[in-house]
């Protein structure tokens, strides 16, 4: 009689999974052949953040294929993202916008170890991330580009949803997210839950009607746009977009700019420069500073559940400690926004 294996019995099985990285080969051959691009040169995994980005070569131009997160964005999401983007892009919106398979789709849906993920093509966005951050001029620039992407969403529609980057997003769901990591500490968490009432507060009755409610980019940075020597600007990485306060887009930038140290010259310009296409009204100015702190509870969530994922060993106490730090900091009224 043969004896039982275990160990057999658990190689013929599935093996429960959150997250996997897809083979850069097995890409080229089953992926990127659907498009209708100059033969595949070279192609490697380049990027793991919300999504796992691909950077592909050919002999003509270069492209990104983004395969996204399963617990980050479902497939209706990701369709909704690469509709606007192609909507932004044929109204010359200066964006990285998506490349349509032979038989038109915008994406392609791959069945992965934990299920289905969304793979989509973008032209390479020409230059590259400002060496030493931005500087004046680019700033503008950045400024005067998303300011576009506010004005013509205005007359965007799709039959996909998303999530509208409202109060009960920004705060509620992120608080949830990070209040259980603070419970040792009695007064982290007081301080934390008293500014989130604040915010609550002080953004309750800003309008969510046009234009001050919009198409909002969710992520504008230094980091995620390429700059030429010639000077001109191509945004990219949308995958946190969807309808919101045009003011909270403002926020966003001015969020990581003083957080990564960006001088009060650059988020100046930048602040100009979107308010030569579009300007903005006195109560959403007044709104910055705390739309800025909305911006820190939600990306603080986002990196929560993505190490929770790919590196738990990063939500030690100094994490939180610090993030908490930083909530004081862009509280003062000394910290000046702009």
């Amino acid at each position: 009689m043969l004896s039982h294996s275990p160990l057999a019995e658990l190689q013929g099985d599935v093996f429960p999974t959150l997250y996997s990285t897809l083979v850069s080969e097995a890409l080229v051959d089953r992926v990127l052949t659907q498009y209708d691009i100059p033969q595949v040169t070279r192609c490697h995994f380049w990027h793991r953040g919300l999504s796992d980005v691909y950077l592909v070569n050919t002999a003509e131009a270069d492209f990104v294929l983004r395969v996204s997160h399963r617990h980050w964005r479902s497939t209706e999401d990701v369709l909704f993202e690469l509709e606007l983007l192609e909507f932004l892009h044929d109204r010359g919106v200066p964006i990285a916008h998506p490349v349509r398979t032979h038989d038109g789709r915008l994406a392609i849906e791959l069945q992965a170890p934990e299920g289905i993920r969304a793979a989509a093509l973008f032209v390479y966005a020409p230059g590259e991330i400002p060496l030493g951050d931005l500087s004046t001029t680019q700033s503008w620039q950045l400024g005067t580009a998303l300011a576009q992407v506010h004005r013509y969403a205005h007359d965007f529609s799709s039959k996909f949803g998303r999530d509208e980057l409202n109060l009960e997003y920004l705060l509620d769901r992120s608080m949830g997210t990070i209040a259980p990591f603070l419970q040792h500490s009695t007064q982290e968490y007081d301080y934390v839950r008293g500014v989130f009432d604040e915010l609550h507060t002080s953004l309750q009755g800003l309008p969510t009607t046009a234009p001050h409610w919009t198409i909002c980019w969710g992520d504008p940075h230094s980091g995620n746009a390429h700059f030429t020597p010639e000077g001109t600007v191509t945004m990219f990485d949308f995958d946190q977009c969807g309808y919101g306060w045009r003011a909270f887009d403002l926020a966003k930038f001015l969020n990581v700019s003083m957080r990564t140290g960006i001088s009060l010259k650059v988020r100046e310009a930048f602040l100009g420069g979107y308010q030569s296409v579009e300007p903005i009204e006195p109560f959403e100015v007044e709104a910055l500073q705390s739309l800025t702190l909305a911006a820190h509870f939600w990306s603080w969530a986002i990196a929560v559940n993505a190490a929770r994922v790919h590196n738990y060993s990063r939500l030690d106490d100094t994490y939180f400690t610090r993030r908490v730090a930083q909530i004081k900091r862009l509280r003062s009224k000394d910290w000046q926004l702009f």
